[in-house]
């Protein structure tokens, strides 16, 4: 049994079994109707979430299973103060898979480590969100036809975009991808992303802070919204939240073949009146997204009947345990009694990362 938490979890022949899977299930519905008769889906969020949750849920329902779990942490025992370790814990006596969302980053991966069931990461904090990286390469590939040789476009909140950090981790297994990265400087992509996915597996880059130098080029362009919980400065946010904004004149420069692709909600970085251009793709985005999460449950449903013993996390490489993590956001600063470990990232620099939320730190 295993679980998902970063996109890196799957190999790049899973990646293409799920959208084949994924595919499959949307021309024969029916063969799938009761695939998972039986089984129930957790959905532990303790951040708001529309897409997300309701796809993961209409997913489990339209493979034949039924849906348990909360929408915010108020509704749970975390408002009392129980810990993820036992929640996940508890939740492993009432469900078969579970899919978890949570503002502390690690959050996930501590569940993980305590859950006798599978545990998918719906996204935590500002670190990962892997079915939403699912969602993207299905429609990529079903969209544009291919997963390789194109340019995409990462336009507004890099920095804090988990979406953009984990579909560039995808897309860097992926041959001939060239990356154009739209941002102000404050929010530009974290050096970590830079040096250790995008120039570790050779991927050509550039920055940018221009949307309409950068359209002609795309082949795909990503928007992403500035998000205003990502914040500390409140005053950041308003100066800006609408540096960037996708008009149908923006896209009059954009290749004819080109697709545009938001995680969502969007705000106002994209005008409404682009959704009538047939290359507006965010919305059968959200659909596809769907049909990913359906293939990834029955693939870790299988794979936990198969070996139902939980798999033990991947701790390559020497591990430090007497630092503490400086990352305010990570879930070892309040998950209680949580071994603060760390793997050696740079040796020669002396430079580790925290293995809940993979903060860097000097050693």
């Amino acid at each position: 049994m295993r679980s998902i938490i970063d996109i890196t979890d799957l190999s790049v022949s899973e990646l293409d079994e799920l959208i084949l899977t994924a595919k499959d299930i949307i021309k024969n519905p029916d063969k799938y109707s009761e695939a998972c008769k039986g089984k129930k889906l957790a959905t532990l969020f303790f951040e708001p979430s529309t897409r997300t949750r309701l796809s993961f849920e209409a997913a489990m329902l339209e493979l034949g299973g039924s849906v348990i779990g909360f929408s915010e942490a108020n509704s749970s025992s975390a408002a009392k103060g129980e810990s993820i370790a036992d929640t996940a814990k508890i939740i492993s006596c009432y469900a078969d898979i579970m899919a978890m969302r949570h503002p502390k980053e690690g959050a996930p991966a501590v569940a993980a480590e305590n859950a006798d069931i599978p545990v998918i990461n719906a996204g935590d904090g500002g670190h990962c969100h892997p079915t939403q990286t699912l969602a993207d390469l299905l429609t990529i590939s079903a969209e544009v036809g291919r997963l390789d040789n194109m340019t995409v476009g990462f336009c507004g909140d890099l920095k804090y975009g988990r979406t953009v950090h984990s579909l560039i981790a995808a897309l860097a297994r992926y041959k001939g991808i060239k990356l154009v990265l739209i941002s102000p400087p404050e929010l530009k992509i974290p050096s970590y992303i830079k040096y250790e996915v995008i120039e570790k597996y050779g991927m050509e880059y550039v920055e940018s802070e221009s949307l309409e130098d950068s359209l002609p080029t795309l082949d795909v362009l990503y928007m992403t919204r500035i998000q205003k919980e990502r914040f500390a400065d409140l005053f950041e946010y308003e100066r800006l939240k609408d540096v960037y904004i996708l008009t149908e004149e923006k896209m009059a420069l954009a290749k004819p073949e080109a697709i545009v692709l938001h995680p969502l909600p969007r705000v106002n970085e994209i005008s409404v009146k682009v959704d009538r251009d047939p290359r507006a793709c965010y919305f059968k985005q959200a659909k596809y997204g769907k049909y990913m999460r359906m293939a990834l449950i029955l693939k870790l449903l299988d794979e936990a009947k198969k070996n139902p013993e939980r798999e033990p996390m991947k701790l390559d490489g020497a591990i430090i345990n007497k630092l503490v993590c400086k990352n305010q956001k990570c879930i070892s600063t309040c998950e209680q009694e949580l071994d603060q470990i760390f793997k050696i990232a740079d040796k020669e620099n002396g430079i580790c990362r925290c293995i809940w939320c993979e903060a860097k730190q000097k050693l």
